[in-house]
């Protein structure tokens, strides 16, 4: 299912219990933040604050805070849909008959059947802002934590196009607002964003920047997604929604927007300028990241739907929103991640770890240091090249459940033989690294160990209960009234 827009996709929340609208009077600076952080924490709904101090637009934030509300944004029962969906496409055999192969095309042509596609208006420049008009300070950017450096955008997607390949790329970073026309633009070494920006100024270039807020949920989801630089996000929103995404042609700048998004920053950076202190920022962490110099945004233009509703996200002590769109991503992007590593069953990125720091591998194990194998495979993978700890379990070990899998490799690891560390990139928010961007990785082997790796010892079986007598239980339970 496709949504048209940001407040279509509100509604059906709303009809669903999933969102609570809230008309007491907020303010932007801290107060939203608290409020939100308690919901993320409990479990609880999607909100929408329609009397924002200081602002006529209203503030949606938590729209994909459970795995529930996640499937709903990506107009699925449940994420594990598209990855099948996904699976199925990289698992087609090639038939040898003409007939065969006739019949798989429709399947390989779902991966790429929705392309954007350009269209000539759309609601997002219902009301247009240029040049002296455009003031941030009209909508309402929310102050998250006390110490953060000012007023942050914190759910953009952030188009560039690289000025080499004209290949678009649209990514999420946060963004402090400076004044009324500039903001900060907090790419990291690793992103794609980061990349065209370095292009420009090899190239001496201004690079041209447009910003979307809102639209079809799917579009803000594909601007957090790990992709591979040759793969669009708007594509790939396209994919998952299963209808292309309509672009307009942006007012000041060379860049294509989403016709439907809620709204539009149009500007450019310009790699002559000085780079700016940004910063600091609670982030997703659970930590403060400190104060660093990044590119100044200089906006342009600003667009927007007549009936937007800005849409924000809190990042903090986990779990809170993000959690779950990683979450997403987990699920999602294994069938791919077991094109490099076959022998992958499952993995899992639990919430304490913030992604990178903590990720859970379950593995088909054949031969001796193939745990060992799998971790430098993961860490040769895109953003997984950040995974600051990796566990290695066996195929029976269930990774969604952090305490058994740490009951079992910590059962099964001797410290010195099954423990390795590396050198290698880190991610740019690990305050703890020994150098920014770099720094040391942990394997831990936690798979039963075979004889070929020097293990002679018998190895123990877990304990477990006969099938027969589980049932017997089960039968007389109730009698028991144990559960009152």
């Amino acid at each position: 299912m496709a949504y048209k827009n940001q407040r279509q996709f509100v509604e059906l929340l709303e009809k669903s219990g999933e969102l609570r609208r809230i008309s007491y009077p907020v303010s932007p600076e801290l107060e939203i933040t608290e409020i939100a952080t308690r919901v993320m924490h409990s479990g609880g709904p999607a909100l929408l604050f329609e009397n924002v101090k200081g602002s006529g637009m209203p503030v949606s934030i938590n729209l994909m805070g459970s795995r529930r509300r996640m499937a709903l944004a990506l107009g699925v029962e449940d994420v594990e849909e598209i990855a099948r969906r996904i699976e199925s496409l990289l698992s087609a055999k090639i038939p040898e008959s003409l007939l065969g192969k006739l019949a798989l095309l429709p399947r390989l042509r779902d991966l790429i059947r929705y392309p954007p596609r350009i269209v000539n208006s759309g609601p997002v420049q219902e009301i247009i802002e240029e040049g002296d008009e455009v003031d941030l300070g009209r909508i309402p950017v929310l102050t998250c934590w006390p110490a953060d450096g000012g007023p942050y955008f914190t759910l953009p997607q952030v188009i560039t196009r690289s000025p080499e390949t004209e290949i678009r790329n649209v990514g999420m970073y946060r963004m402090q607002v400076f004044d009324r026309r500039t903001t900060g633009m907090h790419w990291h070494i690793h992103k794609h964003g980061a990349q065209h920006f370095e292009q420009a100024r090899k190239r001496d270039e201004r690079l041209e920047v447009a910003v979307a807020f809102g639209g079809d949920p799917a579009l803000t989801y594909a601007a957090t997604a790990p992709l591979p630089e040759t793969i669009e996000e708007y594509l790939f929103a396209g994919f998952l929604r299963q209808e292309p995404v309509e672009l307009i042609k942006a007012r000041t700048v060379s860049l294509e927007v989403p016709a439907d998004a809620d709204l539009v920053l149009e500007g450019y950076i310009d790699p002559d300028e000085p780079l700016r202190s940004e910063g600091p920022f609670g982030d997703h962490t659970g930590y403060y990241s400190l104060e660093d110099d990044y590119p100044v945004f200089h906006v342009s233009a600003v667009t927007r739907r007549k009936d937007a509703i800005y849409p924000a996200t809190v990042v903090g002590p986990p779990p809170m929103e993000d959690y779950w769109m990683g979450q997403a991503t987990e699920r999602i992007f294994r069938p791919l991640l077991r094109l490099v590593v076959p022998e992958l069953v499952d993995y899992h990125m639990p919430p304490e770890g913030v992604f990178h720091n903590l990720v859970f591998v379950s593995i088909r194990k054949r031969y001796p240091g193939q745990a060992f194998k799998v971790m430098h495979s993961l860490w040769g993978q895109g953003l997984m090249m950040l995974a600051k700890i990796l566990v290695v379990v066996d195929e029976d070990v269930d990774v969604q459940n952090p305490a058994e899998a740490w009951w079992v490799a910590l059962n099964n690891i001797d410290p010195q033989r099954d423990t390795i560390f590396t050198p290698g990139p880190a991610d740019t928010l690990d305050h703890a690294s020994s150098l920014q961007h770099y720094g040391t990785k942990m394997g831990i082997d936690g798979t039963r160990k075979l004889p070929s790796e020097g293990f002679t010892r018998p190895w123990p079986d877990k304990i477990k209960m006969t099938e027969e007598v589980r049932r017997k239980v089960d039968s007389f339970w109730k009698e028991l009234d144990i559960d009152g």
